[in-house]
């Protein structure tokens, strides 16, 4: 049996990876195919070059098993987190989210991510997309906000545009007097964060069923106004970028200037030059103020979902350490795959970065404010070796968080001392990285 033909390519809307060589039947008749991630446009902030994300096509001829290897995995932003972490694999349809599946022999040594595919098909070459999770397209994202504008219900708003001319779509939609507002994938490589949009919207809107909502839906739009904007970075995630925009900027980073002006180490942001997407959304902000918040993202290392919270925000107080529990302990007992203990390890007090978004939204609105973060791995709370975490997860996950936002909702601008009559079960767990 002759051994496969392998060739790779990558573009195509969110494409990454580069063949850098191919060597036919090394052993027992496996043909090894080295493949290299492309770093992002070197962060000046940061001052280096992200890369993570991966999703290429392999055009295969003839049968036979072969060996796929990110031989710069070693080098990688997060080269730690590729322990116990997949690829994903489609032969199919790569736009269909439910077509991707989880290759189980992947494994990381030396430096490379590897796993086998074994192709079988016989004739004409055929295809089998790789990425390390489900793309969520450009195309996909016009086609549910064009789903979104034809709702009675919503309405859908350019903020500005970014800076290869795409439009920031925001959906805004509810008649309460109480504002939240939720972003998503200011990384563009974390595409669940997407995901995440899809389901919240659709709950929101009823775009499942032709309009009709659950009465808590009812129950939320009467008592806030959301402001959603599902993909941050449009240009980053189009260029297959891990955590920056189109000129290298990391959008997470941008949300307040650092350092003194005048100083050498002074940087500007957010500006229409480098960052028009978080200065486009921070100036809808201040004109509809801000009663809570969420930026919703992935995390390559922890197997948990996760909120991260502005603990070490000068502003940090009793009360917001209150709405963060409760939020959070609503959140687990509407959705199990959500949960307290584990997250980052918390800021201590007055050490947070101003310049991270939930942190800035927290001091310049005095609200709640929080990083939801979810994995990339499979899901600790509710292991699914099979599936992992996948998009259809983190579309309910995105669904449930209505009605956390529900429950927290009475005491966003309480002046009283509230928390005394929380119950226990709300109270705030100090999370750590350990597990």
């Amino acid at each position: 049996m002759t051994a496969p033909e392998v060739t790779i390519s990558n573009a195509f809307d969110g494409g990454n990876g580069v063949l850098v060589k191919t060597e036919e039947a090394i052993e027992n008749g496996v043909t090894n195919v080295e493949v290299k991630i492309q770093p992002d446009i070197y962060t000046e902030l940061e001052k280096k070059q992200h890369f993570q994300h991966f999703y290429f096509r392999a055009l295969v001829k003839g049968c036979g098993t072969v060996r796929y290897s990110i031989v710069n995995a070693g080098e990688a932003s997060y080269a730690k987190a590729w322990k116990d972490s997949t690829t994903f694999v489609c032969t199919t349809t790569p736009s269909d989210a439910h077509s991707w599946k989880r290759v189980l022999d992947t494994k990381y040594e030396d430096g490379h991510l590897t796993w086998t595919q074994t192709h079988e098909r016989s004739g004409s070459a055929y295809f089998a997309y790789f990425a390390y999770f489900p793309p969520y397209s450009y195309e996909r994202h016009l086609q549910f906000i064009a789903k979104c504008e034809a709702s009675p219900d919503c309405t859908v708003e350019s903020l500005g545009q970014t800076l290869d001319g795409r439009e920031l779509d925001c959906i805004s939609v509810g008649s309460g007097s109480s504002v939240c507002w939720i972003i998503h994938r200011q990384h563009p490589g974390e595409s669940m964060a997407e995901y995440y949009a899809e389901g919240l919207l659709t709950r929101l809107l009823g775009l499942d069923r032709n309009g009709a909502v659950d009465g808590q839906v009812r129950n939320v739009l009467q008592k806030y106004k959301f402001y959603i904007v599902p993909n941050m970075c449009p240009d980053g995630a189009i260029r297959g970028h891990l955590r920056t925009n189109a000129c290298g900027a990391n959008l997470n980073r941008e949300w307040t200037s650092t350092g003194n002006d005048g100083d050498d180490d002074y940087y500007q942001a957010p500006t229409l030059e480098r960052s028009p997407e978080v200065y486009h959304v921070l100036k809808k902000m201040d004109e509809t103020s801000v009663d809570a918040f969420l930026d919703v993202h992935g995390d390559e290392a922890l197997p948990f979902n996760f909120l991260a919270g502005s603990e070490g925000c000068t502003n940090w107080s009793t009360r917001l350490e209150a709405l963060h529990g409760a939020f959070l302990a609503s959140y687990e007992r509407s959705n199990s795959d959500m949960q307290r203990e584990i997250s980052y390890e918390p800021d201590a007090p007055n050490e947070g970065m101003p310049n991270i978004c939930s942190n800035q939204i927290a001091l310049r609105y005095d609200c709640f404010s929080a990083t939801l973060e979810q994995p990339f791995k499979d899901c600790l709370t509710n292991p699914d070796p099979t599936r992992g975490w996948n998009p259809a997860r983190s579309a309910q996950l995105g669904a449930s968080v209505v009605d956390a936002l529900a429950y927290v909702h009475p005491y966003l601008r309480d002046e009283t001392e509230f928390w005394k009559n929380l119950p226990e079960e709300d109270k705030y767990i100090r999370p750590t990285n350990k597990y």
